[in-house]
């Protein structure tokens, strides 16, 4: 498995026909053609492995604290955050509360959003994602709760739902990090096997089988467990500047191999990450069972390089000073 770092670079001078002419200059050798663009663009896909759940989770946090601090919010620049449900990110939710707690980090500047929401599930009925970020997450920081964007799974008109949060996203200025989990399957928000890989926000009908795993959460009694759900599409998250994967578990092991070490397939959604210029998986060691030995050696290789990215861990309170 190899992954290429390409630096695109601008070019203004004019080609014989007038138009910018095309070229890259890739720093591993595996392309003969370049490209032109306006600004120079870095091409990055990383895979950081931590031991455990818990440096995961910790990792992740540490990094969207950097992001956040080092882009400066304020009142007239907000930071976008596009933001997972489930059990996998509660680790790195639990790590920006202490942060917060501590004076490190602030979330008056940023706004986020929502991967999804079921269909037809009161807001405050305990199994809903508006629960589940209140319970885990909002009520626990400084962020606004104008400032939070959840689908609404009750609207009249759900078609008109998932389009006005596309507009939402859009006027916030697109989403600068989306952090993600994924799903055995490796499914991404409500994005299941079969899923198109430009798919917009929409209205899903869940798979029998995704179903059937959350009776547990219902009493397991079927007739409440909701059919549908509404949620971004695949297409949505890649829009985002960055997109952070996060993925533990023994159980999550083949979805993370099928990530990384194959093709893009719309079979597995989160492999259409691969195509991203800024994404970087997050797992810890259970989730690399399946990746072959050199691929993990390979990433492991880079943690010096990765861990510039959360050391020095930057705090507002310097800012202050």
């Amino acid at each position: 498995v190899a992954f290429c770092h390409v630096k695109y670079r601008t070019n203004n001078r004019k080609s014989v026909a007038g138009e910018n002419s095309l070229q890259f200059s890739p720093s591993c050798g595996c392309f003969s053609q370049a490209f032109r663009f306006t600004s120079e663009i870095k091409i990055k896909m990383r895979l950081v492995i931590l031991e455990d759940y818990a440096l995961a989770s910790e990792w992740a946090a540490k990094y969207i604290r950097n992001r956040i601090i080092q882009f400066q919010p304020n009142a007239d620049r907000y930071f976008t955050l596009g933001l997972p449900t489930g059990s996998t990110p509660l680790g790195c939710y639990r790590t920006l509360i202490e942060y917060y707690k501590r004076g490190d980090i602030s979330f008056k500047f940023v706004k986020t959003f929502n991967m999804d929401e079921y269909v037809g599930l009161p807001t405050d009925h305990p199994e809903s994602y508006h629960s589940y970020m209140w319970n885990n997450f909002f009520q626990h920081i400084d962020i606004d709760p104008a400032n939070t964007h959840i689908l609404d799974g009750n609207a009249a008109d759900l078609e008109t739902e998932c389009g006005a949060f596309e507009q939402k996203i859009m006027e916030a200025g697109g989403i600068e990090l989306f952090v993600g989990g994924i799903g055995p399957d490796g499914h991404i928000a409500f994005n299941e096997p079969g899923s198109s890989l430009v798919s917009r926000t929409r209205v899903k009908t869940l798979a029998k089988d995704t179903i059937l795993a959350n009776a547990r959460f219902f009493g397991n009694d079927l007739s409440k467990v909701p059919t549908m759900t509404l949620t971004v599409g695949v297409g949505t998250v890649m829009d985002a500047r960055e997109v952070m994967i996060l993925i533990t578990g023994a159980h999550k092991a083949f979805a993370l191999y099928k990530a990384i070490e194959e093709g893009v397939n719309h079979m597995w959604t989160v492999s259409a990450f691969q195509q991203h210029p800024h994404t970087i998986f997050v797992c810890d060691e259970d989730a690399t069972l399946e990746l072959r030995v050199k691929t993990v050696k390979y990433f492991k290789g880079l943690m010096h390089v990765h861990n510039k990215l959360v050391d020095p861990l930057h705090s507002i309170k310097e800012q202050k000073h």
